[in-house]
């Protein structure tokens, strides 16, 4: 057997004879990931549409503005009068005398009797209005947090939808690595064949197929989980595919900086929420003082009984109309009580108003940064992914006549396809950093 440390030239030449057969062993069939099946295809408007009708969160805020209107209806009933009616019939054992007979004879005494009363609020210390603006203030509030809602639902959705068309262009891109990582092994077949590649070559352009097929199959799980992220997202049980706007790429705003961070401040759904659940709480306290004031009410009623239980006949008797004042002089300082909590809410309630809106303008701000920033990064994806192309191009030239290696052609593949990968990223980047500033400032800029 031949000893490789006395004979070293001798062994480069088996290797090199060897080579050709160690990459037909190791060649397989190209593994091309195919995109995951979807069950339907949905446009952003159809599934933003999907999501707003099946959503939990938007249903419950779509409840609680209904409860709002039931509670202005409450309100408006305190100002008419109350109406009731009542009735009541009776059974009683008892005995008369009888002359004929001079006997007490049993009979059965029956009774039907009935009546109706009124009454109303004339004054109840401001109360029933302050309770009426409390409940009209708090249907806007509730329109407001509506609002919100949706548009952060909305935000939502998008992020989903995004991000499923940018998996499936990152999985294009995996696909694009391994073709031209196939090629690489290609070019490094007929070097060996020429004899102007070694073994190193050959495996790390085989580990950069490896590689680019390992890269391909994550892309593909990603892009499956993303679908179904969306198809949850809007309901359906199962992968949904969405349709690509006509324009993802970025467009002007359309407002100054200072526009947006005074609709942030001023315009935005949680600040109107707030400032709006402010004023519901200064309803309440003037609610709660009402009690340091007099109440008057009026009251009437119909009487009617017979002392039988037919309809006909019998007694009936309007009771007048009555008026009465009322005050409270002490009530164990439930009043008190009432009015110090009232006051406190209101004091906590305001607090909360201005943290919001120094958190809208922080967010819109944020928000505005990285719109910013996407834009940037945008220019300097596309002009990085246009130089690394050019790069492998004139590396592959190189390569052909033997002046580059198979470590400069991977290392330019590499560096393509994290451009192109960032290309991708960076516009959808820019598309969810919009919607997010939308989002925060509740309409469509």
């Amino acid at each position: 057997m031949m000893n490789p440390k006395r004979h070293p030239r001798a062994l480069c030449r088996w290797a090199r004879a060897a080579l050709p057969a160690f990459l037909a062993a190791f060649s397989v069939i190209p593994l091309q990931p195919e995109p995951a099946p979807a069950q339907q295809a949905l446009t952003l408007d159809e599934a933003v549409d999907l999501a707003l009708s099946r959503s939990p969160t938007y249903a419950q805020a779509v409840v609680s503005l209904d409860n709002a209107e039931e509670g202005r209806r409450t309100a408006i009933g305190a100002f008419l009068p109350s109406l009731s009616l009542n009735t009541g019939a009776s059974v009683r054992p008892g005995s008369v005398f009888d002359p004929t007979t001079q006997a007490q004879v049993s009979t059965t005494n029956r009774s039907l009797s009935g009546g109706l009363s009124l009454g109303m609020d004339l004054f109840a210390g401001g109360r029933n209005r302050a309770e009426l603006n409390r409940a009209a203030v708090e249907i806007d509030a509730a329109n407001a947090s509506l609002e919100g809602q949706r548009f952060r639902l909305i935000l939502q959705t998008k992020q989903f939808f995004f991000s499923a068309l940018e998996q499936a262009e990152l999985l294009d891109v995996a696909g694009a690595r391994v073709e031209r990582a196939e090629e690489s092994m290609e070019l490094v077949r007929r070097q060996v064949t020429l004899g102007a590649a070694t073994a190193s070559d050959s495996l790390r352009a085989r580990l950069e197929l490896a590689n680019a097929r390992q890269s391909a199959l994550q892309s593909e799980a990603q892009l499956r989980a993303a679908r179904m992220s969306l198809g949850r997202q809007v309901g359906v049980a199962g992968p949904v595919l969405p349709s690509a706007p006509a324009d993802l790429e970025p467009s002007p705003l359309g407002l100054t900086d200072a526009e947006i961070y005074r609709l942030a401040e001023l315009n935005s759904p949680d600040v109107r929420a707030s400032e709006l659940s402010t004023q519901a709480t200064v309803a309440s306290v003037s609610s709660a003082r009402a009690a340091y004031l007099p109440s008057a009410r009026i009251s009437s009623g119909y009487n009617w009984s017979n002392n039988d239980w037919g309809l006909g006949g019998g007694d009936g008797r309007w009771n007048g109309l009555s008026l009465s004042l009322s005050y409270t002089l002490f009530n164990g300082f439930n009043r008190e009580s009432s009015v110090a909590r009232a006051e406190n809410e209101l004091r906590i309630s305001r607090l909360q108003e201005d943290d919001i809106r120094l958190r809208a303008r922080e967010e819109a701000d944020a928000a505005l940064f990285a719109i910013r920033t996407a834009e940037q990064a945008v220019g300097i994806a596309e002009e990085a992914a246009t130089v690394a192309e050019e790069d492998l191009r004139v590396v592959l030239e190189r390569f052909e006549v033997g002046v580059a290696t198979v470590f400069e052609v991977v290392t330019s593949q590499v560096a393509l396809d994290e451009a192109e990968a960032n290309r991708v990223s960076a516009r959808y980047d820019y598309l969810i950093a919009r919607a997010e500033l939308e989002s925060i400032l509740g309409q469509e800029i």
